[in-house]
């Protein structure tokens, strides 16, 4: 029997019960349009949580001494800082490279006392991707080499009970084991809607934070990547330029507990997408069994004229394909209007949050986009082709295995 021919079958099938048809293609294009919609907010997740991080002052990457993964001690670091500052500032993809030093101390000011980590940082390098600082609720932020100045978080300055321009006596452990102090007058307010991460910004010039601590050099070089997708590829060209004794790190392992959270939304969503494309596949199949059932006389027939068992499967696999395509379609044109609203206007989790939109120490932003593109229109392809198929394969392999005498004779 010619191509021709199981075309002409198969077109005449699928317009003999047109009912059942558009039954089946809306069961397919509700299944890919939730698929689409689930995937594509899976895809912006991704994304903003990725931005998010670095962002909020990790990086993309972290350029850190050999073994501070293991012990978290932040009074290490780096080798030859300055070359390796220089190097990251050169390596291809590197949007920018901001040198931190950190140290633990107290800030006082009166009788109010707070313990404080104090970072300190390049005000330019730092106002180049750190969005915790770029938008100060009151004051300026820090000027390059400026000494015996500081900015602090809105939640730091009302413990302290501190206004702009107040002094604050900074105490810290020097190297040499002895205490160091310093007085500072804020300069600048942050306030970045979160309690948690206003409670944590001490932030001071890198200059003044070697004079307090007695410590040349830097604890770490926080870098911020061009294109995000070639994190991987960035990180291994720069590995092989930084000084020896020092490593490079992607955000994945400077924060774990968020690299873990990626990995566990995107299997619960992918999870999801299955249990979706599962009920498709079964209501599918159903309707494909029944049309089989029917269609018993009409095998028997086919397959007693001659019909080889390959060119059954190739007719009913003709179904599924029309089936899935006009499904792939129909889900389509569901999911764009949808898609597009949550990709243009959003989706505001603010107030599902408490107004709280920090964990971790990352602050995200209170409004999630879905992710709208031409890799929906493939995904679409696949998800309904593939359904439509599998819930093909049995009632195929019962047409195949229809005995035509018994189906002509109508006995079971």
């Amino acid at each position: 029997m010619t191509g021709s021919m199981v075309t002409r079958l198969a077109t005449r099938t699928l317009g003999r019960n047109v009912r059942r048809t558009i039954l089946s293609v809306l069961g397919i294009a509700v299944g890919c349009a939730v698929a689409l919609f689930m995937t594509a907010f899976m895809r912006a997740g991704m994304e903003l949580r990725v931005r998010a991080i670095a962002q909020s002052g990790f990086g993309h990457l972290r350029l850190a001494p050999a073994g501070w993964e293991e012990s978290r001690d932040e009074d290490l670091r780096l080798t030859d800082w300055r070359a390796a500052l220089a190097a990251a500032r050169q390596a291809p993809g590197v949007a920018v490279a901001a040198p931190h030093a950190r140290t633990t101390g107290l800030l006082a000011f009166g009788t109010e006392v707070m313990g404080a980590q104090v970072l300190g940082v390049d005000p330019e390098a730092e106002a180049g991707y750190n969005r915790l600082i770029r938008s100060l609720a009151q004051g300026r932020y820090l000027q390059p080499g400026e000494r015996g100045a500081v900015v602090v978080g809105r939640t730091m300055a009302t413990r302290l009970d501190v206004e702009l321009d107040d002094p604050l006596m900074l105490t810290v452990v020097g190297a040499g084991g002895d205490m160091e102090y310093a007085m500072l007058r804020i300069v600048g307010i942050a306030e970045t809607g979160s309690r948690e991460i206003d409670a944590g910004i001490c932030h001071v010039t890198i200059e003044e934070a070697m004079a307090l601590t007695g410590r040349d050099g830097v604890a770490e070089i926080t870098i911020a990547v061009e294109d995000a997708a070639a994190l991987d590829e960035v990180a291994r060209g720069l590995a092989a330029q930084v000084p020896p004794g020092n490593q490079v790190l992607t955000w994945r392992e400077v924060i774990p507990e968020q690299g873990g959270d990626a990995r566990s939304d995107r299997a619960f969503m992918n999870m999801l997408v299955g249990i979706v494309m599962v009920m498709v596949v079964l209501g599918v199949t159903s309707a494909q069994l029944t049309a089989m059932l029917e269609r018993r006389r009409e095998f028997a027939v086919l397959l007693a004229l001659g019909m080889r068992g390959i060119q059954v499967l190739r007719l009913v696999a003709l179904e599924a394909v029309t089936l899935g395509a006009v499904g792939a379609a129909a889900g389509l044109v569901l999911a764009l209007p949808l898609v597009y609203h949550t990709a243009t206007t959003g989706i505001n989790f603010a107030e599902m949050m408490g107004g709280e939109m920090a964990i971790g120490g990352v602050l995200f932003d209170p409004v999630f986009y879905a992710d709208m593109g031409w890799w929906m229109v493939p995904q679409a392809l696949v998800l309904s082709l593939v359904s439509a198929l599998v819930a093909s394969v049995y009632p195929a392999l019962y047409a195949l295995r229809t005995n035509p005498t018994s189906a002509l004779s109508l006995r079971p």
